[in-house]
């Protein structure tokens, strides 16, 4: 028996929402870290603050992984598997946000882990069918 390739239109549909969520995600970090590159004192730190790094070096670390999140929102849309791999831990690192705010906010939690799932459903089954169709 002959295996053929099926393109999932969901999937098509759920990669090209993570390539854009990516892309504004990617973008909103590049401003917050120039906003905590810029100005010292943008961004609040409370005392109790589990990591210790100033707000520059916070800044800093935003840029750099806002401009990896841009460009791999952006190589997402040609089917780059690095792109994915960056897709699914964010996807991932959002899930656990979203379990983390169930006993907060619940419909929020669940809407997080639920969208999380379906892009990361996505980006490992169908990830290259974006790009195949294009």
């Amino acid at each position: 028996m002959a295996q053929t390739d099926r393109t999932s239109t969901a999937a098509i549909g759920w990669t090209a929402f993570a390539s854009f969520v990516m892309i504004l995600l990617g973008i909103w970090w590049i401003f917050a870290g120039i906003a905590g590159i810029a100005k010292d004192d943008v961004f609040v730190v409370s005392t109790k603050y589990v990591f210790k790094f100033n707000v520059t070096t916070w800044g800093w670390i935003h840029l750099i992984l806002g401009i990896v999140v841009v460009l791999a929102g952006l190589a997402l849309f040609r089917g780059a598997v690095w792109a994915r791999l960056v897709g699914v831990v964010i996807a991932g690192v959002s899930a656990l946000i979203g379990f983390a705010w169930l006993p907060m906010y619940p419909f929020w939690g669940i809407i997080f882990v639920t969208a999380s799932i379906f892009v990361i459903w996505a980006l490992t089954v169908h990830g290259r069918d974006l790009a195949a169709n294009q």
